[in-house]
């Protein structure tokens, strides 16, 4: 147990800093500093009331910057170790596939929580600034389930890329993301709405589909409504690991079976 624990973290480590070598990481940090720097100290329509306007682009920004680097750490972990060959050096060592598959997944979730917790920094020093209030607890339970958002996605990206090319991935993935955040919480109502075939079909994406929007805490933070039930957290939480579990579960029986 010991020694695959030092294999898993060894793994990780090196998924870690090759992540952090690449320009596309420090690209966004710069451009997210760019452009939430300005939103803080920028008056609409010269009401101070209605910075909540300026709050809620730059979560939006923060979730897009954060869904950009979850997705597109995870798609690029297998892709270029198969085409590069060099995947052959690393599953020749006494290491399983499943522990090569844990070991990536674990260092690039790490690479992508890394970055969240700089934007939510950034946002909860800029907040502070500006407001008076220094990361009240809403922040903290907006931070943990945005965690959880990137468990699942990072997950949903790292099965993809043992079955798709980067861009087929990164399209689908991104597509469900945005499309369960947008469209999540009306699947049921829409899907009772329409006839035979596509209501089935919307049921079974409601089903099958990650439900992203749990994690979606933007209007509660912006409008400085209190926290929810610690409870809540944890089932959400729970919801989080277990459809992780089932992306990594399918992802291992994929790359066992994939003949290199």
């Amino acid at each position: 147990m010991k020694h695959l624990s030092r294999q898993i973290l060894a793994l990780s480590r090196l998924s870690v800093l090759d992540l952090y070598r690449r320009k596309d990481l420090a690209v966004v940090f710069v451009l997210s500093g760019v452009i939430l720097t300005p939103l803080f100290f920028f008056t609409p329509f010269g009401m101070s009331a209605a910075s909540r306007y300026t709050n809620e682009l730059a979560m939006l920004l923060v979730w897009l910057f954060s869904a950009v680097i979850g997705l597109g750490v995870a798609s690029r972990l297998f892709p270029p170790e198969f085409n590069s060959r060099t995947i052959y050096p690393l599953l020749s060592k006494p290491v399983s596939r499943g522990t090569v598959l844990v070991g990536k997944y674990l260092g690039a979730l790490a690479a992508s929580l890394s970055a969240l917790a700089i934007f939510y920094v950034a946002y909860g020093v800029l907040a502070g600034t500006r407001q008076g209030v220094w990361f009240p607890p809403v922040l903290w339970q907006a931070l943990l389930l945005h965690a959880g958002f990137m468990v699942v996605i990072t997950a949903l990206s790292l099965l993809g890329s043992l079955a798709l090319t980067v861009s087929a991935n990164l399209t689908l993935c991104g597509l469900v993301t945005a499309g369960m955040l947008v469209f999540g919480q009306r699947l049921v109502s829409m899907a009772a709405d329409q006839p035979a075939p596509g209501r089935w079909a919307l049921y079974a994406i409601h089903w099958i589909a990650p439900h992203l929007e749990f994690f979606d805490m933007r209007q509660r933070l912006v409008h400085e409504w209190p926290p929810i039930s610690w409870g809540v957290c944890g089932a959400v939480w729970l919801y989080a690991l277990c459809y992780a579990a089932a992306c990594l579960a399918l992802a291992a029986v994929i790359f066992r079976r994939k003949k290199f």
